[in-house]
C-alpha cells in the first residue's frame, strides 16, 4: 500500500472493525480471501461488525494481507521515528528486489543498529531476515546460516508468529541444501512440518514453500518416495489455499520429482503449468528460475530439445543479469553448458562452466559438483582423458560429501567406464566399488572390501580437493 493510500484511509476515531472492512474493500478482497488460510470468513465478519476483538497475532496476519502496519490497522498514530524507519526499510527492500545485494545489506544492517526485538519488533525482524537473504543471494551461505539460526532460535522460543517462523526455516533449509548438508536441511524442515501438524496449524503459503524446499532436498538425496508424497500433498493443499504462486511452486516441485523418476513428459506438463502461473505475476527472477527448470527437463527428456532449451536460457541470461543473484546466473550457466554439450559445442561448454564455477565459489557444493561433471564430459569430447578423469573424480567426491548418493554413484560409474577404456583396470574396479557403495551396497563387492569415505582416494593417489 502506498503512502497516499494510507493517508486516504486514515479516519479519526474509526473503530478497528470498520477500518478492517474499509481497507479490505479498498484492496478488492472478499471476506473469504482476507480470512484465508488461517481465519474463517465468519470470524472476519464478526471483526468488521465490532463483535470480536482481534488478538495481536490476528492483527499481524490481517495487516500483512492488507499491506499496512499493525499500528495503522489499530489506528495508532505512528511516531516520526517509526515512519523514518519504515521508509528506510522500504528502501532496503527495493534494493533487494533490484538485485543490489550490497546496498540492501548495508541498509538492513543500519536499520538493525537503530531497532531491537523489544522496540520496533516488526521492523527489526524484517531487517534481520532481509540481511540474511542478501547474504544468501550474494553467495555468503555460512554467514546467512548464522543469522538464520539465530532467528530460528528466537522463533522456537515463541518470539515469532507461524508465518515468520516458517519463512526462516525455509530459508535455512535452502541454505543448508546449497552448502551440501542435506541431512541438516531435511532434519530442520521435517521437525518444523511435524510441529505444524502436531499443533494443527492450517496450511499457509509459507508452509507450502517449506514443503516445496523439502521436496527439492529429497530429490537431491535420491529419496524419491518421500519427495513424491510431499509434492502430491503440496498440490492438494495449494488448491485449498487458492494462492496461484503457491500452486505454481507445487507444480514446479512435482515436476522435479517426476523428472527424477524418468517421467519427463509428465514433468514437462507440470513445469509448463508452473511457467504459465509465474508468467501471470511480476516477479522476473522467479519466472526466470522456473524457466531454467523447464529448460532442464527439455534437455534431459526422452526426446531432448537442446536448441529450444538454449534459446530459453539465453533469454534468462538477460533477465538474471539484471535481477538475479550470482547463484541464479551460475545455475543458468550450467544449464547452458549442458545444452551446448548436447549440441556438440564443447568449447562453449567449457566457457559456460568456467563462468559458473567462478560465480559459485566453494560454498555451493552441489551445483559445483554438477558443473565439474559437465566439464568432465566436455573434456572427454576433446579427447583430454586426464582432465576428464580429474573432473569426474572431483565432482563425484563433492556429491558424495553432500549425501547426493544417486548422483555420486552415476559419476563414479562414468569415471569407471573411462578408466576401463583407458586400460586402467585396477582403478576402474575401485571406481565401480565407489558407485556401488553410494547405492547402498556395502558388502565385499567386485573382489574386495569397500573403502570408507575417509579413505576414498584413487589407488596410488591422494584425495583431490
Amino acid at each position: 500500500m502506498t503512502d497516499e493510500r494510507l493517508k486516504e484511509a486514515a479516519v479519526e476515531d474509526e473503530p478497528v472493525g470498520a477500518r478492517i472492512r474499509r481497507l479490505r474493500l479498498a484492496a478488492g478482497l472478499s471476506q473469504e480471501a482476507l480470512a484465508a488460510p488461517d481465519l474463517s470468513a465468519s470470524y472476519v465478519s464478526l471483526l468488521e461488525a465490532g463483535k470480536r476483538v482481534p488478538s495481536d497475532d490476528v492483527i499481524r496476519q490481517l495487516s500483512r494481507k492488507l499491506d499496512c502496519t499493525p499500528e495503522h490497522l489499530l489506528g495508532v498514530p505512528a511516531s516520526s521515528d517509526t515512519i523514518r524507519l519504515e521508509l528506510e526499510l522500504r528502501y532496503a527492500e527495493m534494493a533487494l528486489r533490484n538485485g543490489d545485494w550490497d546496498a540492501a545489506l548495508t541498509a538492513y544492517e543500519e536499520l538493525q543498529g537503530k531497532t531491537s526485538i523489544g522496540e520496533h519488533r516488526t521492523i527489526w525482524y524484517a531487517a534481520e531476515l532481509g540481511a540474511a537473504q542478501c547474504l544468501e543471494l550474494g553467495g555468503r551461505l555460512e554467514d546467512a546460516v548464522a543469522r538464520l539460526e539465530s532467528l530460528r532460535s528466537a522463533a522456537d522460543g515463541g518470539a515469532w508468529d507461524a508465518v515468520e517462523w516458517l519463512t526462516v526455516v525455509t530459508a535455512l533449509s535452502r541454505c543448508y541444501r546449497e552448502l551440501g548438508d542435506l541431512s541438516t536441511a531435511i532434519e530442520i524442515a521435517e521437525a518444523t512440518l511435524a510441529r505444524v501438524e502436531s499443533e494443527q496449524l492450517p496450511p499457509t503459503v509459507a508452509f507450502l514453500e517449506l514443503m516445496s524446499t523439502l521436496v527439492g532436498v529429497y530429490c537431491e538425496r535420491g529419496d524419491l518416495n518421500r519427495a513424491e508424497y510431499l509434492a502430491t500433498k503440496a498440490i492438494d493443499q495449494a488448491a485449498i489455499i487458492t494462492d496461484r504462486k503457491a500452486l505454481g511452486a507445487a507444480y514446479w516441485n512435482a515436476s522435479v520429482v517426476l523428472h527424477s523418476q524418468g517421467r519427463s513428459m509428465e514433468a514437462l506438463r507440470l513445469i509448463g503449468r508452473a511457467v504459465a502461473i509465474y508468467a501471470e505475476g511480476d516477479d522476473e527472477r522467479a519466472l526466470a528460475r522456473v524457466r531454467n527448470a523447464y529448460a532442464a527437463v527439455l534437455l534431459q527428456s526422452e526426446a531432448p530439445r537442446p536448441e529450444e532449451a538454449r534459446d530459453l536460457l539465453c533469454q534468462n541470461s538477460e533477465v538474471l543479469a539484471r535481477v538475479g543473484s550470482s547463484v541464479d546466473v551460475a545455475y543458468n550457466e550450467t544449464s547452458l553448458a549442458r545444452a551446448e554439450l548436447m549440441l556438440g559445442n564443447s568449447e562453449a561448454t567449457v566457457e559456460h562452466i568456467g563462468r559458473a564455477l567462478e560465480l559459485l565459489g566453494p560454498e555451493h557444493r552441489l551445483e559445483s559438483a554438477r558443473a565439474w561433471l559437465l566439464l568432465a564430459a566436455a573434456r572427454l569430447r576433446q579427447s583430454d582423458r586426464d582432465a576428464a578423469k580429474t573432473a569426474y573424480e572431483r565432482g563425484a567426491l563433492m556429491l558424495e560429501a553432500s549425501e547426493a548418493g544417486r548422483q555420486a554413484a552415476f559419476a563414479w560409474s562414468e569415471l569407471a567406464e573411462i578408466l576401463e577404456e583407458s586400460g586402467e583396470n585396477e582403478r576402474a574396479i575401485w571406481a565401480y566399488r565407489q558407485s556401488m557403495r553410494c547405492l547402498g551396497h556395502r558388502s565385499g563387492l567386485l573382489g574386495g572390501a569397500v573403502r570408507s569415505h575417509s579413505d576414498s582416494g584413487l589407488p596410488g593417489q591422494g584425495v583431490r580437493s
